[in-house]
């Protein structure tokens, strides 16, 4: 099965077939190995594994959380990637998206304030989760409106903890 992924801006062409997974035409050794007991999946590539969450946040888009950063991501079949082809759909709305938790835990640290400017990519929380501390990053550059969480807040699974907006194109 052909797959086309998109993800920190770049495409990428996926092939999962019985001859192994190949990348743009390369051959990894790839497998994604998931616990039915928790969120956390283990992401075996090359020679390292990496632990991951991966939340489906739209048909075909997901948010992926991977050593301490979150990525969001486009997965299409090739079918579906024809059908948007021909009908023109887009990426979706551009600008800030907020700041979620990807799974239930307790906030350790809130490193920024309203009204602060984040590039993107920045830390912004930190939330322990499953006994590992977990670094939440912007997706986009933006200022903070509104944080909606404070250290020792209890927080659940996609609750928005920092919301952006657009940043000024003034400085302050």
């Amino acid at each position: 099965m052909i797959y086309h992924v998109t993800a920190g801006g770049r495409a990428f062409q996926v092939d999962v077939g019985a001859d192994g997974v190949l990348v743009d035409g390369r051959l990894v050794d790839a497998g994604l190995f998931h616990a039915a007991t928790s969120p956390v999946s283990a992401l075996h590539l090359d020679r390292s594994t990496y632990p991951l969450v991966a939340q489906r946040t739209a048909k075909g888009r997901w948010r992926v959380q991977i050593r301490g950063s979150v990525v969001e991501a486009e997965v299409f079949d090739e079918r579906t990637k024809a059908i948007r082809d021909m009908v023109g759909v887009g990426a979706g709305p551009v600008g800030p998206r907020p700041v979620v938790a990807p799974m239930p835990g307790m906030v350790l640290r809130v490193e920024v304030e309203e009204g602060d400017r984040v590039e993107e990519g920045q830390g912004v929380v930190i939330v322990e989760a499953m006994k590992m501390e977990n670094e939440l990053r912007t997706l986009s550059a933006g200022t903070v409106t509104r944080v909606h969480v404070s250290e020792g807040q209890a927080v659940e699974k996609d609750q928005v903890l920092i919301e952006l907006s657009a940043a000024d194109s003034e400085p302050a």
